[in-house]
C-alpha cells in the first residue's frame, strides 16, 4: 500500500530526478575579496559576534534534477558592518556536501559596503562532472530592492539576474530572531 502510494508521487518529491529541466544558475562576478583556504566548517560567524544571525541552506543538483554528488562549496561574505576579513578567515567556509548534496551554514546578514549597493554572499561551486560555478547570494529583504525584487534588481550594477535574489523568511526560536534563505544551486555538466 506505501509502496502504491510512493509511485503515485512525482518523482521531484521522493528525491529522483525531474521531469522538467531545471535552470542553471546564474554566474556571477568573484569580487576581489576571495581568499584560499577557507576553514571546513557550517559556521561563519566568529563566536559572540554581533550581527541578525542568518541560517542558509539548499541542495545541489544537475539540469535534469539529479542530486550532484562530491560538491564542495566555498561561501564568504562581509561581516554585519560591510567589512571582509582580510587577515583570517571569519565569514568564509569551504562545505563538503554529503551524498544528499545538502549544505547548511550560519552566519549574520552581510552589512552594506561603499563599493555595493546589495547585500550579498559569495559562492564557488564544484563537482566532478560538472562545470565550476561563481556566483553570489542576494536577499529579497534588502531595502535596496525597494521591495520588489523583480523589478528593481538593477539597482546593483553587479546584480544581472533576479534569480538570485532569495526570499528572507524571519524565524523566532526561544525569542531569538534569525533569517532562513533557501538556496538551491543547479550546476552544468561538463
Amino acid at each position: 500500500m506505501l509502496l502504491g502510494a510512493l509511485a503515485s508521487l512525482p518523482l521531484s518529491l521522493v528525491g529522483g530526478p525531474l521531469d522538467d529541466p531545471q535552470k542553471l544558475t546564474p554566474e556571477n562576478e568573484m569580487g576581489p575579496f576571495y581568499k584560499k583556504g577557507a576553514p571546513a566548517s557550517s559556521m561563519l560567524r566568529p563566536a559572540g559576534a554581533p550581527g541578525f544571525g542568518l541560517e542558509v541552506k539548499g541542495r545541489v543538483h544537475n539540469t535534469r534534477g539529479d542530486l550532484v554528488e562530491g560538491v564542495e562549496i566555498e561561501v564568504w561574505q562581509a561581516d554585519h558592518d560591510g567589512h571582509y576579513d582580510l587577515k583570517g578567515h571569519n565569514y568564509r567556509a569551504r562545505l563538503v556536501l554529503p551524498r544528499t548534496a545538502e549544505y547548511d551554514f550560519q552566519s549574520v546578514m552581510p552589512g552594506h559596503y561603499p563599493d555595493r549597493v546589495a547585500q550579498h554572499i559569495h559562492y564557488i561551486v564544484r563537482a566532478p562532472g560538472h562545470k565550476a560555478l561563481v556566483t553570489q547570494l542576494y536577499f529579497g529583504t534588502d531595502p535596496v530592492f525597494l521591495g520588489d525584487p523583480a523589478k528593481n534588481f538593477a539597482k546593483d550594477p553587479l546584480v544581472r539576474n533576479p534569480d538570485l535574489i532569495r526570499p528572507v523568511t524571519l524565524l523566532d526560536e526561544n525569542k531569538v530572531a534569525r533569517a532562513l534563505v533557501q538556496f538551491d544551486i543547479v550546476l552544468e555538466r561538463a
